[in-house]
C-alpha cells in the first residue's frame, strides 16, 4: 500500500495513523512486530482503514439498495392500486351500462306508453266535452229557440253603425219554431229560412256586413281554448 508522505522545508513527514483502541484481538507477537516495524504498523493501519471504508461502502450500498427497493415497491404498489381502481371503475361502469341497457329501454317504452295513454285520455276528454256541449245546446235551443234572436240582437247592438235592411238567417225548422213560440219577437225581425244552415246556426246580414252568430263557431272557439289547455289538437 502507498503511504502518503508530506514534505515541508526539506524534511519528510509520514502520516500518522492512530493505533486501534482495543488491542485484545491482536496477538502479542503481532504487537511486538508492529512496534519493531513502524512501516508495517502504518501499512496495517492503512489496510484496516481501507477495509473499514470498503465495508462501510458495501453496507451503505446494501442499505441504500434495500431502501430504494422498498421505496420503489411502495410507489409501484400505490401506482398499481390507483391504476387498478381506475380500470376497475371503468370496467364496472361498462358492465353496469351493458346490464342496465335493457332496463333503460323498458323505462323508455313505459314512458312512451304513459305519454300515449295521457294523450288519448286528453283527446277523449275533449271529445266528451264537445258531445256534451252539443247536446246541451241542442236541448236549450229546442226548449227556447228564441235565444237565437237574443244573440242576433246582441250582435246588432255591438255594430258601430246603425244597421239597415237587417235579415236574420236561420235553419228552416228553427225559424218555424221561433215564429210559433215567440210570434211577437219574430215579428220584430225579418226572419229568413236558409236550408244551408244547420240547427243552432244563425247569420245576421245587413246592408253593411254579415256576422255569424251561430252556436257552432262559439263552441269551436271554446273547444280550441280547451284543446290548447290540454295540449291536444281540436
Amino acid at each position: 500500500m502507498t503511504v502518503r508522505v508530506i514534505k515541508d522545508g526539506g524534511r519528510a513527514w509520514r502520516v500518522y495513523r492512530f493505533p486501534p483502541r482495543s488491542r485484545a484481538a491482536v496477538s502479542a507477537d503481532v504487537q511486538e512486530q508492529l512496534h519493531s516495524d513502524p512501516a508495517a504498523l502504518q501499512r496495517a493501519l492503512a489496510d484496516g482503514y481501507q477495509q473499514g471504508q470498503e465495508r462501510g461502502y458495501q453496507e451503505g450500498l446494501a442499505q441504500g439498495t434495500e431502501a430504494g427497493h422498498a421505496d420503489g415497491y411502495e410507489r409501484g404498489l400505490q401506482e398499481g392500486l390507483t391504476k387498478g381502481l381506475e380500470e376497475g371503475r371503468i370496467q364496472g361502469r361498462t358492465h353496469f351500462e351493458a346490464a342496465s341497457a335493457p332496463l333503460e329501454r323498458m323505462i323508455a317504452e313505459f314512458d312512451s306508453a304513459v305519454a300515449t295513454f295521457e294523450q288519448g285520455r286528453r283527446e277523449q276528454l275533449l271529445e266528451l266535452v264537445a258531445k256534451v256541449a252539443k247536446q246541451v245546446i241542442r236541448c236549450e235551443l229546442t226548449l227556447n229557440p228564441a235565444q237565437m234572436l237574443t244573440l242576433a240582437e246582441e250582435v246588432l247592438s255591438s255594430l258601430p253603425d246603425e244597421a239597415d235592411e237587417v235579415q236574420i238567417l236561420l235553419n228552416p225548422e228553427e225559424c218555424a219554431r221561433i215564429k210559433s213560440i215567440s210570434p211577437e219577437r219574430a215579428s220584430a225581425w225579418r226572419l229568413v229560412p236558409d236550408e244551408r244552415l244547420a240547427l243552432g246556426e244563425c247569420r245576421v246580414v245587413t246592408a253593411q256586413s254579415e256576422v255569424d252568430v251561430g252556436c257552432q263557431q262559439r263552441l269551436d272557439a271554446c273547444l280550441d281554448t280547451l284543446a290548447d289547455h290540454l295540449q291536444v289538437e281540436a
